[in-house]
C-alpha cells in the first residue's frame, strides 16, 4: 500500500483516542456505581460538563452510547465490545512493550494507551497469539527471548542498561 493510502487509513480509524477514553470511563463508572451521568464522566476525566456533553454527541450518534429517560448513560452492545477490545489491546501492548521489548513499566503503559484503540482486530488477534507463544515458556521461546535481548539493537531497549 502506498504511503499516501496508508495515511488515509489512519484518518479512517474507527475510534479516536478521546472517544476511547469516554467509552472506558462510562464502562468504569457502570462497573463501580451501576450508572454514569455526564457530571460523573466529566469529574472522572477532569473536564467541564459542557466539554463532556459536546464530546459525547458523536458517540451517541454512532449508537455507542445510549442515554435513557433519566439522563443516565449506558454503552450499547457495540460500545461494550469496543471497550473489551480496547482493554484487551491495552494489556497486550503493555505486555509486548514491557516484558518482551524491555520498555519501563510506566512508558509501556503510556505507549499502550496511545495505541490501544488504533490497531485492527487482525493485528490484535495476531498479537494475542504472539504473546501467548512467548508466555508458553517453551525452550524455543526462551531461546528466542534470550537471543533477542542479546542482540545489539536491543541493548538500548533493556531497562537494566543505565546511561552514565
Amino acid at each position: 500500500m502506498a504511503q499516501q493510502e496508508t495515511w488515509k487509513e489512519y484518518d479512517e480509524n474507527q475510534l479516536t483516542h478521546s472517544a476511547a477514553h469516554y467509552l472506558m470511563t462510562i464502562n468504569d463508572l457502570m462497573e463501580e456505581r451501576g450508572y454514569a451521568r455526564v457530571t460523573d464522566i466529566a469529574k472522572q476525566m477532569n473536564i467541564t460538563r459542557g466539554s463532556c456533553s459536546i464530546s459525547l454527541k458523536p458517540l451517541k450518534k454512532r449508537g455507542l452510547v445510549v442515554e435513557d429517560e433519566n439522563r443516565f448513560l449506558h454503552l450499547s452492545d457495540e460500545g461494550k465490545q469496543l471497550v473489551r477490545l480496547i482493554e484487551k489491546n491495552d494489556k497486550l501492548l503493555e505486555t509486548l512493550f514491557r516484558d518482551i521489548l524491555g520498555v519501563s513499566a510506566e512508558q509501556a503503559e503510556i505507549d499502550a494507551c496511545k495505541l490501544e484503540h488504533l490497531i485492527s482486530i487482525e493485528t490484535s488477534v495476531k498479537l494475542e497469539r504472539f504473546i501467548s507463544f512467548i508466555n508458553s515458556q517453551s525452550t524455543s521461546t526462551q531461546h528466542f527471548l534470550s537471543e533477542l535481548h542479546k542482540h545489539p539493537a536491543c541493548a538500548i531497549l533493556s531497562p537494566q542498561k543505565k546511561e552514565k
